[in-house]
């Protein structure tokens, strides 16, 4: 009897399929099994060494866990070495043929699994109005089978732009994904015509979950970890010239076999020529009938009208069969009457040719067409600067604060009131597909607390239609130019310059600005940087005759020193200086009109005391200024005008308590702020509670409509909240500081508590209006909470019934005295929202209710969506409707069971579910992980079991059961097991199990994918399918999966079972 570890790949699932296996193909196939195993486990000791040795040369401590792996890898190593030398002396012996047999039998069986992707990166968003047409398929197959080619390394995309070349390939990743082609897919978009190298790489590592600091070799570090992964794809869209994969830190063709690069461009020479790519797709126009059909979609059913449906046909004709032009002038035309068709045909049909590289006149006539048709002159102004503010995302803050500084929005003079307006334009502009939403998924980095509660903080534009934009841009009264550095001085010296109002500036790499920049006209100046090291620097007279100036916005440039010149400009309203470094700018002060002031993420030190003479400054962001020490004494207070000042991330600062003198140097504390009536939105971030003076109510005054303020020491919030009023205390230790933001306590939507003292025994009396615009509710380690809601009659001030209304996520964390949620029946309307609740580490719980609701709800929290439950070893029930000391023989629950459900190191319970709950109790339930409940005695009643309709998800780690599912009436008919929507099975470490269903049963498993077993090592059969001559003959051994002829597991692709089991039958 020899013991040996498995693991069994996806190919086993040709024999759950078909369960007939043939012997001859052991003998016919030696030596490729052999050959197999040998490259398999060569391939896991590189596998596992390179991350190793990363991590050893970046000094990282190698974690227990893959201490762990390490050590089953020598031991799969081990048996490697037994096989070949039991091959070596089966060669010698006279019966070769059935040792080959024999070992050929077990090289397949011992294999290496690589351990699961994770999930994709693709976003379903990005597909939630694709079209799919038929004339796509046959190129979209072609590009997945070039995939599946290990020959290719590099296949292209190219097409004229708006045809669909982005759309297409986001599908092909999406796809890649699913079908489980690559162990990670990263995608780029808008690479653009001035590829930005660092911008790029960062994205990539983002992807990848890989972090290096600026100074860092970004390329090495992403060459290195792309190297790490065995199968790749990496997708690059949109590129316009020659670009140098090595320059990013992308391995490809021999440099790394496993890295498959797709572009897509407009350029086919660009793409076979200058990156030599092995294999091109041209993509088509749509087909006269899917162009027809997609513009009577999106126009609407009227287009069919007889009246109108030739109009209508000749315009979609127009659109040259490109998606983009076809939406968008669909769109605009949505609605209207024949006559606005007529003339739409009319004015498609006069537009002048256009010289935009990959842009037909078509597409640019449908295009122009629908920036004509926008309502309003707002609408307009605000679509034509989208085109200058870059290639990628753009931030709604950053579009806010452009629109402020060119009066956009004329006679809106609150900053709320803009907001709202801008918002409705910006939806204007969405639907008439002219900005789409942002693609950014970590977009909370850009966002300012102006739009957080909104679903996408950032917007961006379609390549096509931002050339278009501004092309029509630069035939504007008001000129917009989008200018490269290099040509910066040649185009100074044309009419074009001395004219345009407008400029958008890019560097890539450029050693030096011209000394002054001559453009009398200019109220508008954008310069993007993307020099690292050393940072672009501003000549010192480089702004002298620009005075005309309202916008400046400057990213990753020096000001140091800041240019003199820069005091000419005294019409500027709005100033970014965005990432710069910053050494003094005590010139701000001559800059008496400026509006808005952004210094986000620059390298500054003090803020300068003349910001106190900007005395109609509405807008301060100071946000992650990681450098910032010094805030003068009397700045803030000064700023009489201020709506929206945000500190946020910037954790340097030194403020200091009221009255206090730090020698020669006075900085700001923090009840300056009360002296700001007209501050709207306020964000910051304080590492001491004692900051804030005993006897002054600073927010008492303040009218905060949004707001975001953290007491912490060190600990970073969580930022990802869909909400406005945010506010995290922390280590606050007496009620003073409770009653400092009692007016906040009233309107927050996000509350979190930690490590807070003396704050009562229930926590609604924090609020005795209820909290009723709370929506998520944290408490950690606050030793003094004993119930959340005390409802009963015993108590002296009952919580009024609304308390908690519209609370959705309720976590509750390390509460030693903690007895309850709530203690009383639940109060009509009270957690009638409530979608999550995580219980973790409250010692003396015993239950979560302890009565049913008052208004009549079969079930206290209807809404509930996610229920976490871990390390509670006093835990009995979910519901007590006894008194205390009776829950002992109670289910954990009795009532209902809700999904996604994590129930972790629960050492009290014994059973999960009642076996007198009705069917309809489980409905519900999708997903369930369940972690080391130790008396945990019976999991499954067949009863439950045989409900679970809707279970898709399994995972049941380190309990002590020996069966699953448990039929205890063995005189009765054995019942058909079916989860017709089980897809993951995960068993891991439970190791008194015998097998999955005790008793007689009959399985079925339709949808099942995914099946790992680890450490389960007493299991003598997983799943069998009861027959007559199994029951009659107990003496065979039975397999450890017991298929039949019907294929119980069709869907199946992935088997993953590492036990050590002695004399094990695999399959029968």
């Amino acid at each position: 009897m020899v013991e040996i570890v498995i693991s069994v790949a996806a190919k086993v699932v040709e024999y759950l399929v078909d369960p007939i296996i043939h012997p001859l193909g052991y003998l016919v196939n030696y030596g490729r099994n052999t050959t197999d195993l040998n490259q398999q486990i060569d391939s896991l000791l590189e596998r596992l060494q390179i991350p190793v040795d990363e991590a050893n040369r970046q000094g990282d401590e190698i974690l227990p866990g893959a201490q762990e792996w390490l050590t089953y890898a020598e031991g799969i190593i081990e048996k490697r070495n037994d096989f070949n030398e039991d091959e070596r002396k089966a060669s010698k012996s006279c019966f070769y043929l059935k040792s080959r047999y024999q070992l050929s039998k077990q090289a397949e069986k011992v294999s290496y699994h690589p351990p699961p992707p994770p999930p994709p990166f693709i976003s379903s968003a990005y597909f939630k109005d694709y079209e799919a047409f038929q004339s796509r398929e046959s190129t979209f197959n072609q590009i997945m089978e070039a995939l599946r080619n290990e020959d290719m390394r590099m296949i292209d995309v190219w097409g004229m732009g708006g045809v669909g070349k982005t759309t297409l390939v986001k599908q092909v990743a999406q796809q890649a994904e699913e079908d489980k082609l690559f162990h990670k897919v990263v995608m780029v978009l808008n690479i653009s015509q001035t590829p930005n190298i660092t911008e790029t790489q960062a994205k990539i590592a983002r992807m990848l979950g890989l972090k290096f600091e600026a100074e860092e070799d970004g390329a090495g570090r992403l060459w290195q970890r792309l190297k790490r992964e065995e199968k790749i794809l990496v997708i690059l869209d949109d590129i316009w010239g020659k670009l140098e994969l090595g320059e990013i830190g992308i391995p490809y063709r021999d440099d790394h076999k496993g890295c498959k690069v797709l572009l897509t461009s407009r350029e086919h020479k660009v793409l076979s020529t200058d990156m030599r790519t092995q294999k091109e797709f041209h993509l088509q126009h749509l087909s006269e009938v899917e162009a027809w059909n997609l513009f009577k979609k999106t126009a609407g059913d009227s287009v069919e009208k007889t009246e109108l449906r030739p109009t209508a046909v000749d315009v979609a004709k127009k659109c040259d069969g490109l998606p983009v032009a076809i939406v968008t002038i669909a769109n605009a035309l949505r609605g209207e009457s024949v006559h606005v068709w007529k003339n739409a045909l009319e004015e498609l049909r006069r537009s002048a040719p256009t010289s935009i590289r990959g842009v037909t006149k078509g597409v640019y006539s449908c295009l122009e067409l629908s920036y004509n048709h926008l309502e309003g002159d707002e609408v307009k102004s605000l679509f034509l600067p989208c085109a200058l503010l870059g290639d990628g995302d753009i931030s709604m803050d950053r579009l806010l604060q452009h629109a402020m500084g060119l009066n956009l929005f004329e006679g809106f003079y609150s900053w709320a009131i803009a907001t709202n307006k801008l918002i409705t334009l910006v939806q204007n502009l969405k639907a008439s597909s002219l900005l789409l939403e942002g693609e950014d998924g970590d977009n909370h980095r850009y966002s300012g607390l102006c739009f957080d509660g909104n679903e996408n903080t950032l917007v961006r534009m379609h390549d096509v239609v931002r050339d278009v934009a501004r092309s029509i841009a630069s035939k504007d009264p008001h000129r917009f130019v989008m200018r490269e550095a290099v040509e910066l001085r040649e185009w100074q010296r044309t009419d074009e310059c001395r004219n345009c109002t407008r400029i958008s500036l890019i560097c890539r790499n450029m050693a030096e600005l011209p000394q002054g920049l001559v453009c009398p006209q200019l109220e508008f100046f954008l310069l993007n940087s993307s020099n690292d090291d050393p940072y672009l620097k501003i000549p010192d007279a480089f702004f002298q005759d620009t005075k005309q100036l309202r916008i400046l916005d400057l990213s990753k440039v020096s000001l140091t020193p800041c240019p003199s010149s820069l005091g000419f400009l005294s019409n500027l309203q709005t100033l970014r200086l965005n990432q710069c470094q910053i050494q003094e700018i005590t010139v701000i002060g001559e800059l008496t009109k400026l509006q808005v002031l952004s210094l986000a993420e620059s390298d500054i030190e003090q803020l300068p005391n003349e910001v106190a003479q900007l005395s109609d400054l509405r807008m301060l962001d100071l946000r992650d200024c990681d450098s910032l020490e010094v805030i003068p004494r009397n700045v803030i207070s000064s700023l009489s005008q201020l709506e929206y000042l945000s500190m946020k991330g910037s954790l340097s600062i030194e403020w200091e308590a009221e009255g206090f003198n730090r020698g020669e140097r006075i900085n700001a504390c923090l009840s300056e702020l009360k002296h700001l009536s007209g501050l709207r939105t306020l964000e910051v971030q304080v590492s001491d509670p004692s900051l804030f003076p005993e006897d002054d109510v600073i927010f008492e005054n303040l009218n905060l409509t949004r707001y975001s303020i953290v007491i912490d020491n060190g600990w970073i919030p969580n930022d990802e909240y869909k909400a406005s009023r945010r506010l995290w205390l922390e280590e606050v230790t007496s009620l003073y500081m409770v009653k400092c933001f009692s007016k906040l306590l009233k309107r927050s939507q996000v509350l979190d508590l930690r490590e807070l003292n003396d704050t009562g025994h229930v926590v609604y009396e924090l609020d005795k209006e209820g909290f009723v615009e709370l929506k998520y509710l944290t408490l950690w380690q606050c030793p003094t909470v004993q119930y959340i809601l005390h409802s009963s009659t015993s108590v002296q001030w009952v919580p009024p019934p609304n308390t908690f209304c519209m609370l959705e996520e309720l976590s509750l964390t390390g509460l030693d005295n903690l007895e309850a949620v709530c203690h009383g029946p639940i109060l009509m309307g009270s957690f009638g929202k409530l979608r999550i609740l995580k219980l973790r580490n409250c010692k003396r719980l015993k239950y979560v209710l302890s009565l049913p609701a008052q208004d009549g709800r079969e079930s206290a929290f209807p809404q509930l969506q996610r229920l976490v439950l871990s390390g509670l070893p006093e835990l009995n029930t979910f519901y007590s409707t006894r008194s205390t000391g009776t829950e002992e023989s109670m289910a954990l629950f009795s009532q209902q069971a809700w999904s996604p459900l994590y129930v972790e190191e629960l050492d009290n319970i014994r059973a999960l579910w009642s076996d007198q709950l009705p069917a309809n109790s489980f409905s519900k339930l999708r997903e369930l992980q369940v972690i080391g409940c130790n008396k945990l005695l019976n999991f499954f009643p067949v009863s439950v079991a045989s409900a679970l309709v809707q279970l898709e998800d399994l995972h049941i780690v380190g309990i002590e059961v020996e069966a699953i599912v448990v039929n205890e009436n063995e005189d009765e008919a054995a019942p058909l097991l079916l989860f017709p929507n089980l897809s993951s099975l995960s068993l891991f470490g439970l190791h008194q199990l015998k097998r999955f269903c005790l008793g007689r049963f009959s399985s079925s498993w339709p949808l099942l994918k995914r099946l790992e077993v680890h450490n389960c090592d007493k299991v003598e059969i997983l799943f069998q399918q009861i027959s007559l001559e199994c029951e009659l003959d107990n003496k065979i051994q039975q397999p450890l999966f017991w298929v039949e002829k019907v294929r119980v597991y069709p869907s199946l692709n992935f088997l993953n079972f590492i036990c050590y089991i002695i004399d094990l039958n695999l399959f029968n």
